[in-house]
Formats: C-alpha cells, structure tokens, sequence
C-alpha cells in the first residue's frame, strides 16, 4: 500500500503531488456547484496525486495600491464545499485558512470537527500588515495545538520575501517551531531565488540539527498577457527574459508549460543533490478550458517525473 499524504509529509519524504483549485463562487446554484464538482472530480480521477489542495480566497486590495486585473469574487468555504460535495475524493484535502477572515470561535468549531485522517491543513495569515484581522496567525497556530495537535499544519513561503528581506527561512523555522510540518510555495517562476531560500534553509537547518522540513513548489500556467499582470499583481517575480517570451508569444500557454516543466526539472535535481525533501503542487484556479486542460497535463507530466 502506497504511504498517504499525512505520511509522506510527517516522514519528510520527497515525491509529493498535489493539485490546487478553488471552490465555485458563493453565488453559484447548488445544481451548477453539483455539476463542478463532478466535472472537477472526473478530471482529478486520471491524476496519481496524494492529495488536493483547497484555497481559500480573501480580497488582497490592500496589500497593493494597483487596481486588481481581474475582479475579485468570493468564493464557498473551501471546508465546507469538501465536506458537502466532495465525498467522492478519497484522498486527503489540504484546507486552507485565510485566517484573519475568522473569529476564535469559528476556528475552535472546526478545529473540534474536523478529521486528521482526511484533512491537513495551510494557515495563511493577513496580506498585509494594515489589514484588520478576526484572528491572527499566531494564535490560530495556537488553538490548533490546543484543540487538534494532531492535524498535520503547514505554512506558505514567498521566496520574492526572501530576495527582499533576506529572512524568509528563519519565519520558515519559526513556523516550524510553531507546528508547521510542511511547507508551499507561492507560485515560483524565477527559480534562482526559490533555491536561494532553499539553502538558506537547509543549511539553517543543519546548523540547528533539524530535519527539514518538505517543501511543496508551486507551479501555475500563464496564458495570456493578463495572466501575466495578475502574477505580478499578486507579488510574483517572473524574470524580465520570460515576461517578454510570454507577452510575445504566439502561444503563452505553451511556453509557460515548458518553462514550469522545467522549472521543475531544476528544483528536483536541486533538491535531490542537497537532500531537501520536496514535492510539487500543480495550481488550477483558471476558468477557461485551455488552462484547466494544461494544468491536467502538466500535472500527469511532473508526476512522470516523480517516477509514480
């Protein structure tokens, strides 16, 4: 029997495949939530993965003074919409928790609720420093280790955070110390500054006599120039050579496909050579057809490259 999700991770084995997507809008008819679910669940059916991930969607406005390129739109609970829709999954969801969306009290609900062997979970605390929060992460951190120490916890790494403050890997061990046994990237596509990080905190790492911890890269396609925007609207670094590749290729699609393809290429001989335990994470929140369908493929391709 192959190890489960919860396994691999709190072993910190390499290998790991997941695939992300959102939940429908809040204002989608239930018989149309219906058909997504089944539509989407079809889809995951022809995936090796260990598990999928559920984000959770919060307005950033504040984090940035730029109008956003696309409009935002909120979304169902992604804990609810996997406890009401997605029986069919028989694998483990990683739930994420915008954190400062919920009071104490929502969270000690479902923390009380919710079931480890089903369920992991991704604490994203607020966008910005300016952003009036319910909850702050440190303490949903904490009532995760009072109510439910036994759900498996990880936390979000930037590496754009790192290249600006050079610290991203001692907040990394931070969270470490706070419960976190994993670790997911912002979506990469400057992989000179993902492996910096990753150095940085191996070698932290070891200096301490810690075991790292396994981190999860995310990769996501770019088809179109407005992809492109919101990328860098949401804080990702795509290097200057590969914005003009996109915006003046024929096909963006294509090309990011083969950039991501390679990308992760170089973060798995990367990491395999330093002995950093690490997986991937293929991120689906696209609505057009073309996109859902790359990120299908590229999903089956990188877990060729995992040899699954």
């Amino acid at each position: 029997m192959s190890p489960t999700l919860q396994t691999m991770l709190s072993d910190a084995q390499s290998g790991v495949l997941l695939f992300g997507i959102t939940p429908p809008r809040k204002n989608t008819s239930p018989e149309r939530v219906k058909e997504i679910t089944e539509v989407t669940l079809q889809r995951l059916s022809r995936l090796d993965l260990d598990g999928l991930i559920l984000y959770d969607i919060t307005d950033e406005s504040d984090r940035i003074a730029a109008d956003r390129p696309f409009p935002f739109l909120p979304t169902l609970d992604p804990a609810a919409f996997h406890e009401e829709h997605l029986g069919g999954w028989d694998r483990p969801a990683v739930i994420y928790r915008c954190i400062g969306k919920y009071d104490e009290d929502e969270l000690r609900t479902w923390l009380h609720g919710v079931d480890p062997g089903r369920v992991l979970s991704v604490f994203v605390g607020a966008s910005s420093g300016e952003k009036p929060v319910r909850t702050d992460l440190r303490r949903a951190q904490e009532l995760r280790a009072e109510i439910r120490p036994d759900l498996p916890l990880g936390a979000v790494v930037i590496s754009e955070r790192h290249t600006r403050s050079g610290d991203e890997h001692l907040r990394m061990l931070a969270k470490q110390e706070r419960g976190c046994t994993f670790f997911i990237s912002q979506v990469i596509y400057d992989v000179g500054e993902t492996k910096n990080l990753i150095s940085d905190y191996f070698y932290a790492c070891r200096e301490r006599s810690l075991q790292p911890r396994p981190m999860i890269f995310t990769l996501s396609l770019c088809g179109s120039p407005k992809t492109l925007e919101f990328l860098k609207w949401l804080g990702v670094d795509v290097p200057r050579w590969l914005q003009n590749t996109l915006r003046h290729s024929p096909d963006p699609l294509a090309d990011s496909y083969r950039e991501c393809l390679s990308m992760a290429r170089d973060l798995q001989a990367f990491c395999t050579h330093l002995g950093m335990p690490y997986g991937f994470h293929v991120e689906s929140v696209s609505i057009r057809k073309a996109e859902i369908e790359g990120a299908t493929n590229l999903a089956a391709e990188i877990g060729k490259l995992l040899r699954r």
